[in-house]
């Protein structure tokens, strides 16, 4: 896949943008403590394959040994979670989100439930609205997104919001 194709992708900032040479083989989310504590949220979402098949188009991301047995890349200049890899599997993993098109790699399996927070199975009944609904339009019209386009184009707009 080409730069701009459906497996580019990179941080928010744009200093660091990759490629995988070959589409990626598996997608997960995962929920174990070091995840959430490396993304800040309930879990991470990850796909990926061979590290021979992933190529750095733009910088590269700064690596943390988050054990002995795992390293997670993240962009120095924005802090965009990017990689894991578990040591000595000749894998690399992209946060799925980090793709220019997320949607074109769902999760097809879920490890870590034992840390799963209590409260996450039940986020889907909330109360949800769009930006636009609950952002007044004259904060809305101020907004500027600092966020790099993805690859193929889609920009946030003003109100951070896809195109």
């Amino acid at each position: 896949m080409t730069e701009g194709g459906r497996y580019s992708g990179g941080c928010q900032c744009g200093a660091v943008r990759y490629e995988w040479l070959e589409p990626p083989r598996y997608a997960s989310v995962c929920y174990c403590r070091m995840c959430q504590k490396a993304s800040g949220q309930p879990f991470m979402a990850f796909t990926g394959g061979k590290k021979e098949h992933l190529r750095w188009t733009r910088g590269e991301p700064t690596i943390f040994r988050s054990s002995n047995l795992a390293e997670r890349g993240f962009c120095s200049q924005c802090g965009t979670p990017l990689t894991y890899a578990f040591s000595g599997t000749g894998r690399m993993s992209v946060t799925i989100n980090s793709l220019d098109d997320p949607e074109a790699m769902p999760p097809t399996s879920q490890y870590g439930t034992e840390s799963k927070v209590s409260w996450f199975d039940s986020i889907l009944g909330l109360p949800a609205q769009k930006t636009e609904d609950w952002m007044r339009p004259e904060v809305r019209s101020q907004l500027v997104s600092h966020q790099q386009a993805d690859a193929a184009g889609s920009a946030p707009n003003r109100a951070g919001n896809r195109r």
